[in-house]
């Protein structure tokens, strides 16, 4: 059920990411942080060195999608733009970070089979969260990074494997440049790769429906060739809103 979004919630979302159509970093910013009290329809108080912020508007009778939170079991589709603004990290009361929970399409994994999660930059939630405008434009550009997530994944389904069959981007299926594999970085969240530039070759934790990726020597196989954690190529996101992704789990 769609509900008015609160305004503290709101209000910490405009200080947090009005910067997303503005400045660049190439640092990720997901972290949490307590969220203050602010009148929605007042504007936050100016730094004289920093980009004007947008002034919010009057919300009064505008519903907002829901904001997504994925729970233990489910899938979600991690993604950062090429700024480290407009980000998805599963959370739904993160303030450095809220732009695309808003409509997030987060799956329950509830046996071996196809599932697709998405996120979309198209509802009032974003455009709100970042131009202070449930009606305003703001599109991201770039990408930093994208995977497909279980959460609590190892916990719950250890011997789970990720096969990628489609990625789309605004309704367009793209090329995928080589194959995802499935692991893990925290022996908690299963994860599949999709764009991670900081790993160079598949982990030797990888998991695959092909078979192991490494021999017992940790020798790579011929078939690891085949696999990477950059699976797209960044030129398909130069500017995009909506990204889906279709997927299989096997082995539970």
């Amino acid at each position: 059920m769609k509900k008015i979004i609160s305004c503290i919630l709101l209000s910490a979302m405009i200080c947090g990411c009005f910067a997303s159509c503005g400045d660049k970093s190439d640092k990720p910013n997901n972290s949490s942080a307590a969220q203050g009290e602010v009148n929605i329809n007042v504007p936050a108080e100016k730094d004289p060195d920093a980009t004007e912020p947008p002034v919010a508007k009057n919300t009064e009778g505008v519903e907002f999608e829901d904001s997504i939170a994925a729970k233990s079991g489910d899938a979600y589709l991690a993604i950062a733009d090429g700024k480290w603004q407009t980000q998805y990290w599963g959370k739904n009361n993160d303030p450095d970070a809220p732009t695309l929970s808003y409509d997030a399409g987060v799956v329950p994994i509830t046996g071996n089979g196809d599932y697709t999660v998405s996120v979309t930059a198209d509802t009032k939630g974003y455009r709100f969260s970042v131009t202070g405008d449930p009606e305003g434009e703001c599109i991201p550009e770039g990408l930093n990074f994208m995977s497909i997530m279980i959460s609590d994944g190892e916990q719950l389904f250890p011997e789970s494997v990720i096969t990628v069959n489609s990625i789309k981007v605004d309704s367009k299926e793209i090329d995928m440049k080589a194959k995802a594999y499935t692991s893990s970085d925290d022996g908690k969240e299963t994860r599949a790769n999709l764009y991670n530039k900081y790993v160079s070759s598949p982990t030797d934790d990888a998991r695959t429906a092909d078979g192991a990726l490494y021999d017992e020597n940790g020798e790579a196989l011929p078939i690891c060739g085949d696999y990477s954690a950059q699976v797209v190529d960044t030129a398909d996101f130069d500017k995009w809103t909506t990204v889906e992704v279709n997927f299989t789990v096997s082995g539970i």
